[in-house]
């Protein structure tokens, strides 16, 4: 048995490099209307998924963050509302080119955080030194390539079209007030590849971080408040009854940005008293399968699914969470699984090597085991020696054979590292799965028979959004169309895609005679609407 006990550090074994500045981390400030305000009430105490051995006891606590209310809520409602203003305030009506030097400014300012982010995102999320900085680095990138994309969008709609004697230019406008939510197991990411689109469309954005992944976000109130109008950008902090679900019974809020559980989503859904009137853009649920064919590569069929369902503890919505495996080649697929899964080293974020880290949710530890039990109970088998030993929380990955369909790992969302490997005959058993599941995300498909993946891909891409051949379940790259059918998503997210998503098509459209030629002519000549004119953004 592996001794996990002896795995968490004293303070004395903690590199100082990776502690956050100060620590604890006491957030103290939230943004509202363009002012960085002192919070006096109560705060939320944060535990890291790291404890610290102390004096024989266990210490996880790494900060604090404000626990507000639905007067707060309401503030930056209001806040954000005053600061679009029907459309007609200075962010939305501001040029595309502003509005881009504007993001830019905050850009620049963000990464010269980038060691206290990710130093909080280790200690509060539990994700390993190398991800961390990759989360970061991949969220500049990301920014960056919405810039271009935006600039390039702009460039199209720079031009006027004229069709069955009408003259008209068609660009994209802003939609409102956004409600902005993301996920913890990706809190900087993916939370931005919403915020940043909807912000550099016009919109005006009410912010309020996942309940893990909260303090990170505060080394760059500061870069939102210097690099936007007032109001554009607001923040709030605490429970979500408290603050999401006022803001949502207001009816106030456009556009519902929301990156998490399908059952969150739907709750909050339904508060907003106009539903016509809310446009939703949501990543959602995923039981992401991988179907491994007769002929697959074994070796690299291995090294994709362990990457594909253990990456970060395997909490990612794209994570291959149940592998359907021929059973000509079963025993071996499996023998090599375990013991492939069984090197993976077990330890802190910032130690060399990682590859399992503390869980931060609390109680998802025995969550994790009960899902072993159940389907242990009904047959099923830990193949790795050290498969769902725990403490804390520390959780080693188990890669479970024998899976059936009366087991919960079976259809429910393990979101943790447990491997379900289902056994099966005829090809029509994994695709029948995919056909009846609640999700359609992604699938991926290991083999070599062009005739039977053509088949396969086929069948699939009526069910998921994305079918991965001889490769893991994946998000990026960011220009690739990130979706799901079913309970998996509301509308598309990449690059360029959230930019129309948060955004409506809105036109400017006359009779072609020489009056009406005369007056837009006069518009572009003196350069009087920021909306119709023909400015080309290099």
């Amino acid at each position: 048995m592996r001794n996990l006990e002896t795995i968490f550090p004293t303070s004395e074994q903690i590199p100082m490099q990776f502690l956050p500045n100060p620590f604890p981390y006491r957030q103290t400030r939230y943004l509202i209307n363009g002012e960085l305000r002192e919070w006096k009430g109560n705060f939320f105490s944060v535990q890291s998924p790291v404890f610290v051995e102390r004096d024989n006891s266990a210490d996880a606590f790494i900060g604090e963050y404000p626990d507000m209310g639905s007067s707060q809520a309401m503030e930056a409602l209001e806040a954000a509302i005053a600061a679009y203003d029907h459309g007609n305030g200075e962010w939305p009506s501001m040029k595309v080119e502003e509005r881009i030097a504007c993001v830019r400014k905050f850009l620049l300012l963000m990464t010269e955080q980038r060691e206290q982010v990710v130093n909080l995102l280790m200690w509060e999320i539990g994700k390993s030194r190398k991800d961390s900085e990759k989360e970061f680095d991949r969220t500049v990138v990301y920014i960056n390539d919405t810039i271009e994309a935006l600039k390039q969008l702009d460039r199209t709609s720079s031009r006027f079209t004229i069709s069955q004697n009408i003259i008209a230019q068609i660009r994209r406008a802003p939609l409102g007030v956004v409600l902005c939510m993301g996920p913890f197991n990706y809190p900087l990411n993916e939370t931005f590849t919403t915020l940043i689109p909807a912000l550099i469309m016009g919109n005006c954005i009410i912010f309020k971080p996942p309940k893990l992944g909260v303090l990170l976000f505060s080394p760059l109130l500061e870069a939102f408040r210097s690099a936007f109008p007032k109001g554009v950008i607001n923040t709030v902090y605490g429970r979500g009854e408290n603050v999401a679900t006022p803001l949502m019974q207001s009816g106030k809020i456009d556009v519902f940005a929301f990156i998490g559980s399908s059952r969150v989503a739907d709750i909050l859904k339904k508060e907003h008293p106009h539903p016509h009137r809310l446009k939703s853009v949501l990543g959602l649920d995923a039981k992401n399968p991988a179907i491994i064919l007769k002929d697959a590569d074994l070796e690299n069929t291995v090294k994709e699914c362990v990457t594909g369902a253990l990456s970060f503890n395997g909490q990612r919505c794209t994570a291959l969470k149940i592998l359907f495996v021929h059973e000509s080649i079963a025993d071996r697929f499996q023998q090599m699984m375990a013991a492939e899964v069984e090197k993976l080293v077990i330890g802190m974020p910032w130690d060399d090597g990682v590859g399992i880290t503390p869980l931060p949710e609390s109680g998802k530890a025995e969550f994790l085991t009960s899902l072993i039990q159940d389907a242990t109970d009904k047959g099923a088998v830990v193949l790795n020696e050290h498969g769902g030993q725990n403490y804390r929380s520390l959780f080693f990955p188990a890669v479970m054979s024998g899976i059936t369909p009366e087991m919960k790992l079976y259809t429910q969302e393990q979101f943790g590292p447990i491997v379900p490997i289902v056994t099966y005959k005829d090809i029509e058993e994994p695709l029948q799965y995919v056909v009846n599941s609640n999700y359609g995300q992604q699938a991926a498909i290991f083999g070599k028979n062009p005739d039977e993946i053509a088949r396969l891909i086929d069948v699939l891409v009526n069910q998921v959004c994305r079918v991965n051949v001889n490769a893991q379940c994946q998000r990026g790259p960011d220009d690739f169309p990130f979706t799901g059918r079913k309970d998996s998503a509301e509308q598309t997210l990449s690059v360029s895609d959230a930019l129309r998503v948060f955004s409506i098509r809105t036109l400017v459209a006359t009779k072609e005679d020489n009056t009406n030629k005369e007056i837009i002519r006069q518009i572009l000549k003196d350069d009087k609407s920021n909306f119709l004119n023909t400015d080309f953004i290099l």
